[in-house]
């Protein structure tokens, strides 16, 4: 699930390099041998279940030829225009052959980092299979997404997955016609596809027969040394929890603490990166005490956890204890993804029973709680694979990380598996050191009630929008009784939670909503460090009903937006500073030292 993605510019075998012996390819064959047979075993034993489901795949397209078919005519007319488009590509090689400067039919898009080698454009015969590709990718995207008599769940299926087909068979995937890779196999004499093909399998057997592609060098990371090295302790811990109080950076401190809910589907620690880019060390030099729930990594144990745990053991218990350790009847709450919608649900239901007054304000940041247009990632919810999810969840109880990471992966594919698959097995080269990838590859896993819960309610029957239309431990809860001042941050190139999606919750809190735009995606418009200068946001202290009316209007300002929210937030902090609290002292001692030990189980290591 990340925006940002390192160049691959480690070095591959020397050319130099002694030949293998014959016998590493025996090795190589056996190992990869074993790891598919444990990966027929699993199954085998989870019933064949994969997502996606091939099932629901192969119905979707099925059902799309059958209305292609029945419209002969409009399928003639687009053949046609393919083949005047390659008319087109022969008439201007022919020319360039001859000599002449010519433009091409068709470019890649904007950022299109596939074909960025200059060989794509200078060497008249790969021009031509780049060229090709994009041709017919370009119609066969058209052709699928101009289907009519579909339903908009099948349109959204088969444009995805026509997306998907369409960059694997990219020409910069293979390599006979790749000209990095063919250079990188002549100046190595293969050494780079022996070296990838030890890759893949490492890959393999780290997946246990599927393949898990190494997005960054997990070895050079460690928690606590060199990633989520903000200083704090552990003050308090419960089932699905630990919460972290971090130690104080500055002399006097607002006196209203600020407690950050992350999603549960990835680590906290997206937030505390290396503290060049931590947004909770630089919260905590902004003067204020800040908590930090810390989610288990749930096994079986857990699968009977709902939504209502999650709320009740999350968020309720975190805020009495930050405001017992501070002294305060009132915190600042930040919830980021689902955590955020959990923060709504929370703030909704407090309100419910006339007990939001221990909350002072709300951020949102990159938050659905409206999911009528969430994106593509509904791409994988409707009533058939949502049942299909739950018989899975109900015979593991748990969905597996690992599927969540391929769903997150896939909405990116070109950057978050196709770039890799090059790197790694057509390049040989290993993966650099990169943060950001490391928390991405960091997936947990969802106790079966409270992510069957959280699929149905929120994205498949959107219920959270309906007043009353979801109950939680009790009380049937309406957003619209928020009335705590909100800071709404989306991001507009967000990929997970759309920012026009977001934007809804503007017209449904009822208290003041200051709404604010950052640039880039579901991560690095969110962890953006003013030091780093990059990216802008857009505000508009003006209303509007239409996301689209509001940005036509809205203020282009350079840099980060947590400026901006810090001054904001200084409005909510509870007035004149006052002297520090340690982690530890007081009513909650300290159990351990941050980033505690709930983070530092990993999904690959739980079976």
């Amino acid at each position: 699930m990340s925006d940002d993605t390192p160049s691959k510019t480690t070095g591959i075998v020397a050319p130099g390099e002694t030949e293998r012996p014959s016998g590493e390819w025996a090795d190589l064959m056996v190992r990869a041998s074993k790891a598919m047979e444990a990966f027929w075993s699993s199954q085998a034993e989870n019933g064949g279940f994969t997502i996606p489901d091939p099932g629901v795949v192969g119905h979707a397209f099925l059902e799309a030829w059958s209305k292609l078919v029945a419209n002969p005519e409009k399928l003639a007319e687009a053949q046609t225009a393919l083949a005047q488009d390659y008319l087109a590509l022969m008439e201007t090689t022919s020319r360039r052959l001859k000599g002449e400067a010519v433009q091409p039919v068709v470019e890649p898009d904007k950022g299109d980092r596939r074909f960025s080698d200059d060989d794509w454009t200078s060497n008249v015969l790969f021009d031509v299979v780049k060229q090709s590709y994009l041709i017919t990718a370009r119609w066969t995207r058209q052709i699928v997404h101009d289907i009519e008599g579909l339903d908009a769940r099948t349109v959204r299926k088969v444009d995805f997955y026509t997306r998907q087909f369409v960059n694997a068979v990219s020409p910069s995937n293979f390599v006979p016609t790749n000209p990095r890779v063919l250079k990188a196999t002549v100046e190595s004499g293969g050494q780079n596809l022996l070296q990838g093909l030890r890759n893949l399998v490492d890959d393999l057997e780290k997946g246990e027969g599927r393949i898990t592609i190494s997005m960054t060098d997990t070895s050079a990371f460690e928690l606590g040394r060199n990633v989520a090295v903000t200083p704090g302790k552990v003050v308090y811990q419960n089932d699905l929890m630990q919460l972290i109080q971090y130690a104080p950076s500055t002399d006097t401190v607002r006196p209203r603490p600020l407690l950050i809910v992350p999603p549960w589907i990835n680590k906290y620690y997206v937030l505390d990166l290396k503290p060049k880019n931590s947004f909770i060390k630089w919260a905590v030099g902004q003067g204020n005490t800040v908590f930090v729930i810390s989610w288990i990594n749930p096994d079986k144990q857990l699968s009977h956890k709902t939504f209502d745990d999650y709320m009740i053991e999350g968020p309720l218990a975190a805020m009495d204890v930050a405001r017992e350790i501070t002294g305060t009847d009132k915190v600042n709450l930040v919830g980021y993804c689902i955590g955020g919608t959990l923060t709504a649900c929370t703030l909704a239901w407090l309100a419910a029973g006339g007990e939001d007054g221990c909350v002072a304000s709300a951020t949102f940041l990159a938050t659905l709680v409206d999911f009528e247009d969430a994106g593509e990632l509904k791409v994988f919810i409707d009533e058939e694979q949502v049942a299909l999810l739950e018989r899975h969840m109900e015979q593991k109880g748990y969905l597996e990380g690992s599927h969540m990471a391929t769903v997150f992966n896939m909405l990116r594919d070109n950057d978050l598996i196709w770039s890799f698959v090059v790197n790694n097995y057509l390049l040989g080269r290993s993966p650099l050191p990169f943060d950001l990838l490391y928390w991405n590859s960091d997936a947990t896993r969802m106790p079966v009630m409270m992510h069957g819960f959280y699929l149905r309610n929120m994205y498949l029957d959107n219920l959270l929008v309906q007043p009353d239309g979801v109950t939680l431990a009790g009380r049937a809860i309406d957003l619209r009784r928020i009335t705590v001042p909100a800071y709404v941050l989306s991001a507009r190139e967000d990929h997970i939670a759309p920012w026009e999606a977001t934007f809804a919750a503007t017209r449904l809190y009822t208290g003041p909503v200051r709404f604010v735009l950052a640039a880039s995606g579901h991560i690095a418009g969110v962890v953006n460090p003013p030091a780093r200068n990059k990216y802008c946001h857009w505000t508009n202290n003006r209303k509007y009903k239409s996301p689209d009316r509001w940005l036509e209007s809205a203020v282009r300002r350079d840099g980060s937006w947590w400026p901006d929210w810090d001054r904001w937030l200084d409005r909510h902090g509870g007035g004149k500073r006052v002297d520090v609290v340690t982690p530890g002292d007081g009513p909650y001692p300290a159990i351990e030292e941050a980033p505690g030990s709930y983070v530092k189980v990993r999904f690959e290591a739980m079976g």
